[in-house]
């Protein structure tokens, strides 16, 4: 299966890949996209089987990919890994379709726990 990890920060990207490997999902290939912009982009020619997309980056911000893919048809399971954790925040996600919202800092056990109804083990 095929994970795109959207993260306007290289090095957080590759926290969020080095989270994926402990928490057990390691054999999945994994693209990156910079913004949600590109992450538009990336589903339509790459075709994930999962979306971990931060919420704020520069170009478009993942509750707006969220929306621009849903309001396209695309069904993708689509998660958010973001410093934004408030309650607000979680509902604004759910409604938009997403599947889960991991605030940071988070675990592997997070990932896992998140992860383990969407996605198997590799």
């Amino acid at each position: 299966m095929k994970i795109l990890v959207v993260d306007d920060s290289r090095v957080m990207r590759q926290i969020v890949i080095r989270t994926l490997r402990q928490s057990g999902y390691a054999g999945h290939d994994v693209v990156e996209a910079e913004n949600g912009l590109q992450a538009v982009e990336m589903v339509a020619t790459e075709k994930p089987d999962l979306v971990l997309s931060d919420w704020n980056m520069p170009e478009m911000s993942g509750i707006d990919a969220l929306a621009r893919l849903r309001a396209s048809g695309s069904q993708v399971p689509f998660g958010f890994v973001t410093s934004e954790g408030s309650e607000e925040m979680r509902a604004r996600a759910a409604a938009a379709g997403a599947l889960f919202l991991i605030a940071k800092p988070f675990t592997p056990e997070l990932f896992d726990e998140a992860l383990s109804a969407v996605l198997p083990r590799a």
